[in-house]
């Protein structure tokens, strides 16, 4: 049988599976085993066995729960209130006012939650029924959250890079350092398209409150020092190299349980509730994860991902025309599914094309972030448009609209990533030397 025919008949076989409502996981290891039954001559239930026990016992792979339990244990604390307090009074005097809150909350909640939707929930669940109070539009409060949410995971730490790390055998504390100039620039170009949206439209900008003092202003900052706090342990930790991302998630978890302590919102439910939620979405994303390990060493013995690379390299593609192909494979992967599938699917195939073509797996790392990014709200299966569905009752197709202007400012930060790859590169090198 040839190569378009194996492929052809695996991705029949994964569409068939999926849509019969078989968990992810499990069918990613029921279309390896038919690959590796059918078109291999190693016996699949061993190799099933081996490289599940390997994918579910990796030691770089302990981060990752930690990082979930840590934004469980957040979402359940005062702190989202706390940042509103901190961060009003500043936005006053911009272009836009308090919608730069929906940017800067989710911009320094992504710096302690790996979630796009933790992000997009935790900060929407303070600022958008203060925005609708206070008089700011529905469409550009709930576009401006759904965009700066995505931020949870380019800006460290983060789930997907930590998932992108162990499929591509990448660093993952170089990713984490790598993310923080691309999460800024893409911030800095939300905010800035919320002030010229202010500038268009003066009129449906409410007044400023009454101004404050420098003092006043200060001493409402002071709500900002717990999440502050746990930032420079978590990331400080990282970055001076004290700790590696596993112990800086350890660090993150006692910080964010003396957080929530000191705020009253500790107790014996709140606690079972965040550690219960935590293991549920880590043995999720462990289930797909291993699945994606064991697909990955079947299309190796099948020899896909090899073949692949030499049909691509046949095709003549530039290095810009290969990104934008798998940009726009990537952003048509997200209308069906979510980010940590994508990246898992499709690493094992795409990264011997990729180091062909001779693109840093580093640099790819923070595009494949992006663009995962663009997915969380492309619908149907944009996580953060659900999110937002859920909290404020909207129809998702007018949702995923007005989020239309920050999916095409991704676009743009995909070019100036590409245009300028020191802005992917030049902390990470930087930081290690």
């Amino acid at each position: 049988m040839s190569d378009i025919g194996i492929t052809a008949l695996l991705i029949v076989s994964l569409f068939l599976i999926l849509g019969s409502g078989v968990w992810i996981g499990l069918t990613l290891s029921g279309v390896a085993w038919i690959g590796m039954q059918l078109f291999s001559s190693r016996p699949a239930g061993d190799a099933m066995a081996v490289t599940i026990w390997g994918s579910a016992s990796s030691w770089t792979l302990t981060a990752l729960p930690l990082f979930v339990w840590m934004g469980e244990i957040l979402f359940r604390t005062r702190l989202s209130q706390d940042m509103f307090r901190g961060l009003a009074p500043w936005m006053q005097a911009l272009p836009g006012r308090l919608l730069h809150v929906n940017v800067v909350g989710c911009t320094i909640f992504a710096a302690v939650s790996g979630s796009s939707a933790a992000t997009c929930a935790t900060i929407g669940k303070m600022s958008l029924p203060e925005l609708a109070r206070r008089g700011y539009p529905d469409g550009i409060s709930i576009g401006s959250l759904a965009g700066a949410g995505t931020l949870g995971l380019l800006i460290p730490p983060s789930i997907i890079m930590i998932v992108y790390g162990v499929t591509a055998e990448v660093s993952i504390s170089q990713l984490f350092i790598a993310g923080v100039l691309p999460g800024l620039m893409l911030a800095g170009l939300f905010s800035g398209y919320l002030m010229f949206w202010a500038w268009r439209h003066p009129h449906l900008v409410p007044p400023a409150d009454a101004p404050l003092s420098l003092r006043e202003k200060l001493r409402e900052s002071r709500h900002l020092l717990p999440v502050v706090g746990l930032i420079v342990a978590v990331l400080g930790s990282i970055y001076s190299g004290i700790a590696t991302a596993t112990e800086a998630a350890a660090v993150g978890v006692v910080g964010s349980l003396v957080i929530s302590a000191a705020q009253g919102s500790m107790n014996w439910i709140t606690f079972k509730e965040s550690l219960l939620g935590g293991v549920r979405l880590y043995c999720m994303i462990a289930l797909i994860l291993a699945g994606a390990a064991f697909l990955t060493l079947s299309m190796g013995y099948i020899g896909l991902p090899r073949h692949l690379a030499e049909w691509i390299a046949t095709l003549g593609l530039s290095k810009f025309e290969l990104l934008l192909a798998l940009m726009l494979f990537y952003i048509l992967l997200g209308c069906f599914l979510d980010g940590i599938s994508m990246v898992v699917l499709t690493m094992g195939v795409i990264m011997p094309t990729v180091q062909k073509a001779g693109i840093d797996p580093l640099w790819f790392g923070i595009f494949v972030v992006l663009v995962v990014e663009m997915a969380q709200i492309t619908p149907p299966v944009g996580f953060n448009l659900f999110v937002l569905q859920g909290m404020t009752q909207r129809d998702i197709g007018w949702i995923a609209r007005v989020t239309l202007p920050f999916f095409f400012l991704m676009i743009a930060a995909v070019g100036l990533i590409y245009l300028f790859p020191g802005i992917v590169t030049a902390l990470p090198r930087q930081m290690m030397g």
